[in-house]
């Protein structure tokens, strides 16, 4: 049985159409005197945790996660107001038109591309009309399931009539890679659009 070609692509938005969000959050953090607390209570500190995975699930909206939040960086001495927390911490991400480029020569080439992003606050995709970049969205908090749960990228690949085996996520952080491949979708590590383009046509023959 042969394999089947790679000819669907799934991306992410947040450090892939954007700027690093990594970035940003440590922007953010200086900012406040400490380059590391934000994205170090996102990752280690179990109530930030919660109120993340709940926010990008939509068990709870932006207000509510600003508001538990500002209270953890507040409890780790971040003097922080939580009205428009999550605008201020994506202040420094910026659209990466060059992966924009990208995403139209794709479907140009008639390559099916489906959008499957983790939400995050309010305002977070308002600079990028997204029908015009992806035939398919799928956010997270529209859907009850986030990266990297392998049925978020079953919903991306039902949504654009294809197996699993026939697509490629692209996204920037290896845990989300990981979770597609469990069902079978190839990956590739973001670092640039050029570097992407060059990965998408050399290891998968999708060309645009």
């Amino acid at each position: 049985m042969t394999d089947k070609a790679r000819i669907a692509v799934l991306v992410d938005f947040g450090g892939v159409i954007t700027s690093s969000v990594l970035r940003a959050f440590t922007d953010f953090g200086a900012s406040l005197g400490d380059p590391r607390l934000p994205l170090d209570l996102l990752a280690r500190d179990q109530p930030s945790r919660t109120l993340l995975a709940d926010h990008e699930c939509g068990r709870i909206d932006a207000e509510a996660f600003e508001r538990g939040f500002a209270e953890r960086l507040r409890a780790h001495g971040a003097d922080v107001s939580a009205e428009g927390l999550t605008l201020r911490m994506q202040a420094g991400m910026s659209i990466d038109r060059d992966m924009l480029t990208l995403l139209g020569d794709l479907r140009a080439a008639g390559r099916p591309v489906a959008l499957v992003s983790n939400s995050f606050g309010t305002g977070t995709y308002d600079r990028v009309e997204l029908a015009a970049v992806a035939d398919a969205i799928v956010i997270s908090s529209e859907v009850g399931i986030r990266k990297p749960s392998r049925r978020i990228y079953a919903i991306a690949c039902q949504r654009l009539g294809i197996d699993p085996e026939e697509a490629v996520m692209i996204d920037d952080l290896q845990q989300n890679l990981d979770g597609a491949a469990r069902i079978g979708i190839g990956g590739v590590l973001h670092t640039s659009a050029a570097d992407t383009r060059r990965q998408l046509a050399e290891r998968f023959g999708i060309t645009a």
